[in-house]
């Protein structure tokens, strides 16, 4: 966190580790001026079927989305702006920290992060390239890059944020000393009379006695 009169630059650190495991970032974007807008998507998607000859219907949640992120970057070689700088050289940097890498044949994993906003964990999803104003000899001197991104967690950190603890969701849980799986049914679908269900799903042979480390899948239950 920089002190209060420190001008914070929005940042994108790119990774080539899906899960942003890498030693430190393969590359790094600095916007030369700060976004005056982000814009954040959502979508949700519901089941709207019904019934012949039934009015409205019930919006049944099917699934959340990957959340997309708005930016536009604005790029000046004036000078105008205090900081002269190499517009396409700029460009290229961009391009080379949020574009393919060859050594994992995708397109890098990144982090967006500015001020107090949420770190977000995202992959490019398009871009455009506006130039505006030339150089007599061609060379840009002003350029609008305007990016979009789409949500990006792997597969421990969505479940950390989605924390799915419905019934109707499957679920595994490592048994720990003390567990029963009547006790493990309540916890999961607040009814330990499952648990023979649970135990001919897991072909547990004895339910009274649970051995500490194993696994055990507990299948959804339909509302």
């Amino acid at each position: 966190m920089s002190d209060k009169g420190t001008l914070e630059k929005l940042t994108i650190l790119s990774y080539e580790k899906a899960d942003y495991s890498d030693p430190k970032p393969e590359g790094r974007f600095e916007a030369y001026v700060n976004p005056s807008e982000i814009t954040i998507a959502y979508e949700i998607e519901y089941d709207s079927a019904q019934g012949s000859g039934t009015t409205n219907s019930r919006m049944t949640f099917k699934k959340a989305k990957p959340g997309d992120l708005s930016l536009t970057f604005f790029l000046d070689g004036t000078g105008a702006n205090g900081k002269q700088i190499d517009v396409q050289k700029k460009i290229e940097e961009f391009q080379l920290a949020t574009g393919y890498s060859g050594k994992i044949h995708r397109t890098k994993y990144l982090k967006v992060m500015w001020g107090t906003l949420q770190i977000k964990r995202c992959v490019l999803k398009s871009a455009s390239i506006a130039y505006k104003l030339f150089q007599p000899n061609g060379i840009p001197l002003r350029a609008v890059i305007t990016a979009n991104f789409t949500d990006n967690s792997d597969d421990k950190t969505r479940q950390a944020i989605a924390q799915d603890q419905s019934s109707d969701l499957t679920h595994v849980r490592l048994v720990k000393a003390g567990d029963t799986l009547p006790g493990l049914c309540y916890q999961i679908y607040e009814d330990p009379s499952y648990y023979l269900e649970v135990a001919r799903a897991n072909k547990i042979a004895n339910f009274r006695s649970l051995t500490p480390g194993t696994k055990i899948f507990f299948p959804p239950l339909e509302k």
